[in-house]
């Protein structure tokens, strides 16, 4: 069994780099295609906020590649240099993004609040979980399964976590698609291009909360196969 879930990890890990090689071969495509009207990602983040009635949220730059998120606690949408900066069809589509979680955490979208509250909780599991995952495992043919029990637990959080996070993607995207169609921000022929930029983003996060159900199963199987022994 543990040898199923080391090669059921590594296919997913596998599928993982390829949605991310895709992803950035995506993004970089499409940073090479100026938006007709000119808008930079921090301009377009500025005027998706305001027109959403948020005014207590700034927008800045943060360093890294894709390194773009929105932090409810300091009430600000982080960009990265591409596309703070940038004038592309990827930075209108990332920094519109972003803003779809300002927009939820303005209006209370529920699963966002749900997944805040969780990550002091996934947090300090992350830390632990794969150490006591492996000493459960090793305990459980030993014939002792409390600690895999624990482990398991843990682990349950953050895939409840990943679970979690699909709707707030999605839900992000497809309100900065929305906006982005009716605003005019992107014309006929950005758009379709937008919508394929985000559509690759939220397919890293469904790779992953694959991952994450699949191996907890596995997790699960284990400990039970341990009470039957």
């Amino acid at each position: 069994m543990t040898s199923s879930i080391f090669l059921v990890s590594m296919i997913f890990v596998g599928i993982s780099m390829l949605v991310s090689m895709v992803l950035k071969s995506k993004f970089k495509k499409y940073a090479q295609i100026p938006l007709a009207n000119g808008m930079s990602g921090k301009e377009v983040a500025e005027k998706m906020l305001r027109e959403n009635g948020i005014y207590d949220v700034r927008v800045i730059s943060t360093p890294g590649f894709l390194s773009d998120h929105y932090d409810p606690t300091k009430k600000t949408v982080n960009l990265s240099p591409d596309v703070y900066e940038g004038r592309s069809i990827s930075a209108a589509a990332v920094a519109a993004h972003e803003c779809g979680h300002a927009v939820q955490h303005a209006t209370a979208y529920g699963p966002l609040e749900m997944r805040s509250k969780l990550v002091p909780a996934v947090q300090f599991s992350s830390t632990i979980v794969n150490w006591v995952l492996l000493a459960g495992v090793v305990m459980a043919y030993s014939g002792s399964t409390t600690l895999l029990l624990i482990g398991i637990i843990l682990m349950a959080i953050t895939v409840v976590f990943s679970l979690i996070t699909l709707p707030v993607e999605f839900d992000a995207s497809k309100r900065a698609l929305a906006w982005l169609q009716t605003t005019n921000v992107t014309n006929n022929n950005e758009y379709p291009q937008a919508k394929d930029a985000l559509k690759w983003a939220a397919t890293t996060y469904v790779v992953a909360a694959l991952a994450a159900v699949v191996t907890l199963v596995q997790y699960i199987m284990i400990y039970l196969g341990g009470r039957r022994d």
